[in-house]
């Protein structure tokens, strides 16, 4: 059965979500304290975090940090309908980022980010005051970059890295990691886009968007190292054990988090699901470290490509009742609201692209 392009988008969206969620109760562990305790964990779960600030004990299905940066973007996407700037994403953060949410359901550093909004300080020199250039903040939240620019990897490229600069800085390895996930999906949503031709658009775009920076082209050189490493891998325990002698810092803020290692394991957990998104979302869980962040890149790309077929309803449900009990939220949409938004401001965008061809070629 043919995916429909709306789909798509929807089990990207769904993917990120509902993998954030069921990822969050064990990020930061070990994968072998979530064997011992869970076996495999495959459910919603309640969780507790940010302890230091609140004692607020999560529904099963609540989204985190990641989410929320992410539904201003589709908040941004949605009332311009079209592509977005940096201007536009840091208008939406001044009226529509929930003020309550920094230290509670987004990181702390988000409000700092807030308030420089807040000031006439251009947008695009609002990540360069971000202590964390290297992190998967925005490679695991851009995903609606790559939608609107859905089947069109230029485009993505060009948004995420101007877009991006509201939280890391100008061609930061951050960004750079996060042009993997916006290709990698704007490639994923076209008709004949398999497996392999996503991964052959990440490394051919972000191979030549590398060199300019970095003389080896680091990105593709850790993906193909990661992606030769876990080549025999089958499952989730064979792929976390592969990474067990490359990946494995502590001792400095957000050790788990940097984005090479956080986006390298989801391209592999993509690769060898072979873009099946539940399998995908199981996998990432299961890694350990930095589980919701794997979670949402690897299940975004695998949602943009095979769509939610197979995706338990139960799972969408109670991500968007437990939406509705979120004081903290910059939103409360539904899984379909959000990706619908997001795939009609891109059907309202293809309408202008078509009428202007058909002008100029008349």
């Amino acid at each position: 059965m043919t995916t429909t392009l709306r789909d798509r988008f929807f089990g990207c969206i769904a993917g990120v979500h509902i993998g954030s969620a069921m990822a969050a109760p064990v990020e930061g562990w070990t994968y072998e304290r979530i064997e011992a305790k869970y076996g495999t964990l495959d459910k919603l779960l309640p969780y507790h975090h940010y302890r230091a600030t609140t004692d607020w004990v999560r529904e099963p299905g609540t989204t985190e940090d990641g989410v929320e940066r992410q539904k201003l973007m589709i908040t941004a996407i949605m009332r311009k309908q079209d592509r977005i700037t940096a201007e536009d994403l840091r208008a939406t953060w001044v009226t529509d980022m929930n003020p309550t949410g920094a230290g509670v359901v987004s990181e702390p550093f988000e409000g700092a980010l807030l308030a420089m909004a807040k000031t006439p300080m251009p947008a695009c020199d609002i990540g360069r005051y971000c202590d964390y250039a290297g992190l998967v903040s925005f490679a695991r939240s851009c995903h609606p970059i790559g939608l609107i620019n859905a089947g069109d990897v230029g485009h993505a490229l060009e948004d995420v890295l101007e877009v991006g600069q509201v939280y890391q800085t100008s061609n930061s390895r951050g960004l750079q990691w996060a042009a993997v996930t916006a290709v990698g999906i704007a490639e994923a949503t076209k008709p004949d886009a398999t497996v392999d031709s996503v991964l052959r658009a990440i490394f051919d775009v972000c191979g030549t968007f590398s060199e300019r920076f970095v003389q080896d082209a680091g990105v593709v050189r850790e993906l193909q190292r990661g992606l030769d490493k876990t080549a025999g891998c089958s499952d989730f325990r064979e792929l976390r054990t592969a990474f067990d002698d490359i990946y494995s810092g502590h001792g400095l803020p957000y050790a788990h988090s940097y984005a090479n290692e956080v986006v390298t394991k989801a391209v592999c957990i993509f690769r060898m699901v072979e873009g099946d998104l539940t399998q995908a979302i199981i996998s990432g869980v299961n890694m350990g470290r930095d589980t919701d962040c794997m979670t949402a890149v690897a299940a975004g790309i695998s949602g943009a490509l095979t769509g939610s077929a197979g995706l338990p309803e139960e799972w969408v449900s109670q991500v968007d009742y437990a939406a509705t009990l979120n004081p903290y939220t910059n939103t409360q949409r539904t899984l379909h609201e959000n990706a619908d938004g997001l795939y009609d401001a891109f059907v309202a965008r293809l309408a202008r692209m078509r009428a202007y061809a058909e002008e100029m070629a008349s």
